[in-house]
């Protein structure tokens, strides 16, 4: 893509943010007016708990290229960020978050960056504004991520993205309640890069992203999209094994030069302990994958829709209802 795209849908998923949408909508119309010949704005609602979808339905109203959907429940940001990816009708997706973290003055660096040889841009914060016990978590996620995106820019992906709309025919029949973006773009491309962005401080209210669910989010990475955890414990297995059979010749050893066994209780309970723990977690690891598995067998759906907003609501695309559920009301 060179020089000013044809149109750009920016993606927002809400939680909790009515404090912040009316300024956030500023901003993004300032820049993408002069980025682009159409645009339009996509705020996905994710069951917020305070007044966030009634400001949305305000500023639907007053701007017309602005448009809400309104999900059924809290599905996470990444299932709402599905959510408006399949709502897009222009041809380039910018996602942000609706902290205000990522200033939308950064948006043109990004689209200055897609051209013939590359589909996705990350803007990675110079700097985060996060505690310490948030920023490990982050990158345990990113760990997580590099694992199953084999890609080095995994470890500098962020929230706030720049790609072709035309990558979400790869996953247009993604399913499963398991979500993850970052994953699902590679399934299109190998494309990407990154740059560093202005990351600002959060001005009203605290991140949702706690540690327990980076944490939670991480593991759902590996067990969801990648089979590093089963080689792991295969590795494991073998490695134990092997130590197992050092002891047995230790043992025999033993015997054939001294004339006597290894004597002592601790030694064998220790031994037994141990490999039973290796037992154990191998089998935790395929419990896993076989809960992965069960969900996707009942076909939970991916994110419902309850009501859709804006000038524009009644030609969402079918593929907003499809996988996902769509509720008119």
């Amino acid at each position: 893509m060179q020089g000013i795209p044809a149109g750009i849908s920016v993606i927002v998923p809400v939680f909790n943010s009515e404090g912040t949408l009316a300024e956030l909508v500023a901003q993004l119309q300032a820049v993408l007016a002069s980025c682009a010949r159409r645009f339009e704005l996509i705020l996905v609602n994710d069951c917020s708990r305070d007044n966030s979808w009634k400001v949305i339905c305000d500023l639907s109203e007053e701007h017309d290229w602005v448009q809400g959907i309104n999900l059924m429940r809290n599905y996470g940001q990444h299932n709402a960020l599905l959510c408006g990816i399949r709502a897009a009708t222009f041809d380039t997706i910018i996602t942000i978050d609706d902290d205000l973290q990522n200033p939308p003055s950064e948006i043109p660096r990004l689209l200055s960056l897609l051209n013939e040889s590359c589909d996705v841009v990350y803007g990675f914060p110079e700097k985060q504004q996060h505690g310490l016990l948030r920023n490990l978590a982050s990158e345990m996620t990113k760990l997580a991520l590099q694992n199953a995106m084999g890609a080095q820019t995994a470890r500098r992906v962020s929230a706030f993205r720049a790609f072709r709309t035309e990558l979400r025919a790869a996953f247009s029949r993604y399913q499963s309640p398991l979500v993850s973006i970052d994953v699902l773009l590679t399934w299109a491309t190998s494309r990407f890069q990154a740059i560093p962005v202005q990351h600002e401080s959060r001005k009203i209210g605290q991140s949702n992203y706690t540690l327990g669910k980076l944490i939670t989010h991480a593991l759902n990475m590996m067990t969801g999209f990648t089979v590093l955890p089963l080689q792991i414990s295969s590795l494991i297995g073998f490695a134990f094994t092997a130590f197992g059979g050092c002891i047995l010749l230790y043992v025999l050893g033993r015997y054939f030069i001294s004339g006597t066994s290894v004597p002592g209780f601790p030694f064998l309970a220790s031994v037994i302990a141990i490999f039973a723990g290796v037992q154990l977690f191998a089998l935790g690891v395929i419990g896993e994958y076989i809960a992965r598995q069960h969900l996707r067998t009942m076909e939970k759906p991916t994110y419902a829709i309850r009501r859709v907003t804006g000038r524009r609501a009644d030609s969402v695309p079918p593929l907003v209802a499809e996988p996902g559920i769509r509720i008119k009301g």
